[in-house]
């Protein structure tokens, strides 16, 4: 696979997120499954790896610790902290924003031990805490990479603002953000604001939560507990609107001679060489077919026909819904 810059790291082009494994999309996977899918990653060669605190509630890195422990000194390894689950007053789990340096110091220790790992080669605040000073919380984590259980850090869902202060802090190594042809807010500020610093940019979602792959024709087959239920484009009459988009966008795939998410995936990585995209699958048939894409060289012209095809303007719904809104730090487009 080709690869890039992910901080001072050089990494496949397109990496794993291990989210959908254990968390948001449903009841976890099971075990043997995971473990099919990161073999059959570790197999294809991805060595970029990234999970979080906060998915299945630390179950997700236990999970992915154990599975890449044998091949750690081959792969880059990613985990976020500042959201974890907590019981509220009723006992059930839910996610919590908190980015005190005392809490992101508890957490890390957690990790290191969850991934069975020394040291965590990015570290990314998982949410800009806006009752913290992202100062605070960055200088956190610039303290982790001085006691050496942290090697580089990063960002996820901040507004080009927010980034360069903290960089200003402490040297930002990556940005992650949700980015694909029907996401396009990155494009506002972040992603030149990431490029002025050196960080690398890296996408998640880039298949637009299974919509770019085509397969997803019923949003009433997804799961009572599957996160799309709660974002607006996934509502029945908006998705109905979005799937007018499907027809001409698998199209333009049969004439590139590869499948949408292939060509979603391409369209990324043309972008700008400081985007890395991760993928989330649980099935060993996508995440094959994914892969596919890191060796697409599509023809410009078609490329921005899939471009004009699905982008803000044309795609309906928000991104998330009112309470979504209120834990991301990302510029929005200004309503038409």
């Amino acid at each position: 696979m080709q690869t890039r810059k992910l901080g001072p790291f050089n990494v496949g082009v397109i990496g794993l997120g291990c989210m959908n494994l254990s968390h948001a999309y449903g009841p976890p996977v099971s075990v043997d499954q995971a473990d099919r899918v990161i073999a059959a990653a570790i197999e294809a060669g991805v060595d970029h790896f990234d999970t979080a605190t906060l998915y299945g509630f630390g179950a997700n890195e236990e999970l992915v610790g154990r599975l890449l422990k044998p091949h750690r000194r081959k792969i880059t390894l990613a985990s976020k902290c500042g959201m974890e689950g907590r019981p509220d007053a009723q006992g059930v789990i839910r996610k919590a924003i908190d980015a005190r340096p005392s809490t992101l110091a508890r957490q890390c220790e957690q990790s290191l031990r969850r991934l069975q790992t020394d040291a965590i080669d990015l570290y990314y605040l998982h949410r800009y805490d806006r009752s913290v000073p992202i100062e605070d919380s960055v200088g956190a984590l610039g303290d982790l990479v001085r006691k050496g259980v942290v090697r580089s850090i990063g960002l996820s869902e901040v507004s080009a603002p927010i980034l360069l202060r903290a960089h200003r802090e402490f040297p930002i190594s990556a940005v992650q953000t949700e980015y694909s042809l029907w996401t396009r807010n990155a494009e506002i500020a972040v992603l030149a604001a990431a490029r002025e610093i050196g960080a690398s940019f890296v996408a998640f979602s880039p298949l637009a939560r299974a919509f770019l792959t085509g397969a997803l024709t019923d949003v009433t087959t997804l799961h009572a507990t599957d996160i799309r239920r709660a974002m607006p484009r996934f509502a029945s009459d908006a998705y109905a609107e979005n799937l007018k988009l499907l027809g001409p966008f698998k199209a333009l795939a049969r004439q590139a001679g590869c499948t949408p998410a292939q060509l979603a995936l391409a369209w990324l990585l043309a972008q700008d060489d400081h985007i890395l995209p991760i993928v989330g699958t649980t099935s060993v048939a996508h995440l094959r077919e994914n892969l596919v894409a890191a060796d697409l060289a599509l023809p410009p012209d078609l490329l921005a026909a899939a471009d004009a095809l699905i982008n803000e303007k044309t795609v309906t719904g928000a991104r998330y819904n009112t309470q979504g809104e209120t834990e991301v730090n990302t510029e929005t487009f200004a309503p038409a």
